[in-house]
């Protein structure tokens, strides 16, 4: 706004007069010259062309303020003017002096003068006719006058401009810093009781659409942060649960074996036993808590290799038939051809483990989980169905979620609760796709993708 203000004050107020004086000597010039071209392409043979081509030069001269006389080729006689005043202007010494510049210069000559407090610009020139014979002269004579009352009175509105411009330019000025300053105070505040674990508060932008998204954006985060804090309860809740019983049972069976079943071998074994496989439990609950956070860091590099993809879900199923004969659980593979692909041959076997345990874990009461091989383009589509209860539409996109239990009780029959975690992270690192589908009362089914491997051919055989 000041630098706009200065602006107009240089131009409009103290360069003002010098533009006039250059707009007023461009414009007579360009005038002469135009007047000039007009009588070279007249063809002035009797009096009233001369009349004719006069009068289109009296209006050049009114429309650019100035007057004009023509003589003759010896500047002796004067042939026409515009105004009766303008030979009076000049002596005929001075008349000879311009007339001889035009002749030196071949054209035209301008002269500036002073005449009191005015400026003046006289200025002479050549006429000449088709065939180039100069046949006279033609000198102009324009005041420039002073615009001193002009740059006055644009002093004053200038001034006055200047100073409401001020008034209104401080009065928005607090306006738009208040409508600004004031929601940022909010949200600062707000941020602060978000910060002390206040994840409720609600943020207010104001009236500005940058507050507003700022605001908006910070809602979001708080809404995300009060989400992620419940989930990471309820997984230091389900840790600890996890934890506790092993623990306890450990503790228990040492107990029996010191007090009780010491010398009996037979007990002493069997108690044992026990302690082994809750120690192994607990081991694989901390084992897949590592895994899990150094897959999300991108410290496990993957160690690609080609395999077929047919020969190891036959080698995965065919070390479920343990849990099978005993619990009563069925995994039905829909058999497809061999078929090579290229990745981590280990994370893939963890991914369909622990889709496999998931399943097992969350199937119906008819004990059934269903695998697929199909072949997509250049993909291999593995899909793994239970026939459980089925994961509603609100639930379903949270379901790879670390901290995130569709059901806060399940059948443990083996797994930690972390497997669909860990195969979101692998499947990630690997950029295939992946993805679920569910249906209540019906089951759900995880599927993944993974990448042929289109090099090589397969030969294997079942």
């Amino acid at each position: 706004m000041i630098c706009v203000l200065l602006l107009l004050w240089f131009f409009q107020i103290l360069f003002l007069q010098k533009f006039y004086e250059n707009i007023k000597t461009t414009s007579t010039n360009n005038a002469v010259a135009e007047m000039v071209e007009k009588y070279r392409k007249s063809d002035v043979t009797t009096a009233e062309d001369f009349e004719k081509l006069a009068d289109e030069f009296d209006m050049i001269a009114l429309d650019n303020d100035f007057s004009y006389m023509i003589t003759d080729s010896y500047a002796s006689k004067l042939i026409h003017e515009n105004d009766h005043s303008i030979s009076y202007q000049f002596s005929r010494r001075q008349l000879q002096e311009l007339v001889l510049n035009a002749n030196v210069s071949g054209g035209i000559t301008s002269v500036q003068g002073n005449v009191g407090n005015s400026k003046v610009l006289t200025v002479c020139s050549l006429l000449k006719n088709k065939s180039g014979t100069t046949t006279g002269y033609i000198v102009l004579y324009s005041i420039i006058t002073p615009v001193n009352t002009t740059i006055t009175m644009l002093k004053q509105n200038t001034s006055v401009i200047m100073l409401i411009l001020v008034v209104i330019s401080l009065i928005l000025s607090l306006v738009i810093s208040n409508s600004i300053s004031k929601p940022i105070l909010k949200i600062t505040k707000a941020s602060k009781k978000l910060a002390n674990g206040e994840y409720n508060v609600q943020f207010d932008g104001g009236s500005l659409i940058e507050t507003q998204q700022l605001a908006q954006s910070l809602n979001y985060a708080s809404a995300e942060i009060s989400k992620i804090d419940e989930l990471q309860r309820d997984l230091i809740a389900n840790v600890s649960h996890d934890l506790r019983t092993p623990l306890t049972m450990i503790k228990a069976y040492a107990e029996m074996i010191r007090d009780l079943s010491g010398e009996r071998k037979e007990k002493r074994e069997e108690h044992l036993k026990i302690i082994i496989d809750e120690t192994d439990r607990l081991a694989l609950l901390v084992n897949d808590m590592l895994d899990l956070s150094k897959l999300e860091k991108g410290e496990q590099p993957l160690n690609y290799t080609t395999f077929d993809i047919n020969s190891k879900l036959h080698d995965i199923i065919e070390r479920y038939k343990g849990i099978s004969k005993v619990m009563g659980y069925k995994i039905n593979f829909t058999d497809n051809t061999p078929v090579l692909v290229k990745c981590d041959i280990v994370k893939i076997e963890q991914v369909i483990y622990n889709l496999v345990n998931n399943a097992i874990n969350y199937t119906g009461d008819d004990k059934q989980v269903y695998i697929t091989q199909t072949i997509e383009d250049d993909y291999v589509k593995i899909t793994v169905t239970d026939t459980g209860k089925g994961i509603s539409e609100d639930n379903i996109h949270q379901i790879f979620d670390k901290y995130y239990r569709c059901e806060k009780t399940k059948r443990e029959v083996i797994g930690t609760g972390l497997g669909l975690s860990i195969v979101k992270a692998i499947l990630k690192k690997h950029n295939f796709p992946f993805g679920v589908q569910s249906k209540i009362g019906i089951g759900t089914s995880f599927w993944f993708k993974i990448k042929r491997d289109n090099e090589t051919i397969c030969t294997n055989e079942k």
